[in-house]
């Protein structure tokens, strides 16, 4: 049933499969109910290794066997140990961040696969936070934690309204660029030493007009063959590292 994401949202739980994903999930904070395990599959060591974090959570362990864990397991490839976990309680009203941050945004990305990939990319880039707005998945779609190789527990995502999105960043005193094809900068004439968030949309659709009115600031990725756009987490990545550039020169 937590495959569902209306169920994880009821139930305030999720389903983290493998050993690394796990992990990052437990060294995260995030709380365990089951901890599933096939003795077949998954050494002392490991459980031991995944223990380290929550060492009171040795009363969560579930011993299960192969054909059982080959029904509850997500992947069609069976992971060694499957994990139910709480969801934590986290109001972006509440998140405190650096002086400078580096910031994500991210509106209606549907496709857990790029959401993913582009959590992973966050992750290698030191981001402060990601915001969701308006999504299409939940951070916590079994293809959205196997794409990001864990690093949806590592990186602080919060989902938010665009309004709210928008109320935090004016708050925390962030400038906003927006991924804009009209009226835009190429990315490498910007400046984004300072504190800074970037909006991605869709391939298909770009950003909202919300968005680019409340950008201080529109860029564009020039490009230079016949193609006219790039996947969204490409893109993503030549801007979060373009900054990460800038911040370490």
């Amino acid at each position: 049933m937590l495959d569902k994401a209306r169920e994880r949202r009821k139930q305030g739980l999720l389903v983290a499969e493998g050993l690394i994903e796990v992990g990052m999930a437990l060294g995260a904070g995030y709380g365990i109910e089951h901890l599933l395990y096939d003795p077949n599959l998954t050494s002392e060591a490991d459980l031991q290794a995944l223990l380290q974090y929550q060492p009171t959570a040795t009363s969560k362990l579930i011993e299960v066997s192969n054909p059982v864990m080959e029904k509850i397991a997500y992947r069609a490839n069976v992971p060694n140990v499957v994990a139910v976990l709480q969801i934590p309680d986290r109001p972006l009203a509440d998140f405190k961040t650096d002086p400078k941050p580096l910031i994500l945004v991210l509106e209606t990305v549907e496709k857990p696969g790029n959401l993913g990939a582009i959590l992973r990319t966050a992750d290698a880039a030191g981001v402060n936070a990601v915001l969701l707005c308006d999504p299409q998945t939940d951070w916590y779609n079994p293809n959205v934690i196997r794409a990001s190789l864990g690093a949806v527990f590592t990186v602080p995502t919060f989902t938010a309204t665009a309004s709210e999105a928008l109320e935090w960043l004016k708050e925390q005193h962030i400038t906003i660029f927006a991924t804009h094809l009209e009226a835009s900068f190429p990315y490498f004439e910007c400046d984004f030493s300072a504190a800074v968030a970037f909006v991605m949309g869709t391939e298909a659709d770009g950003i909202s007009e919300f968005w680019v009115n409340a950008a201080q600031k529109r860029v564009i990725i020039p490009m230079y063959g016949r193609v006219d756009s790039m996947n969204v987490s490409v893109s993503t990545a030549i801007l979060l590292f373009e900054a990460l550039r800038q911040r370490k020169m």
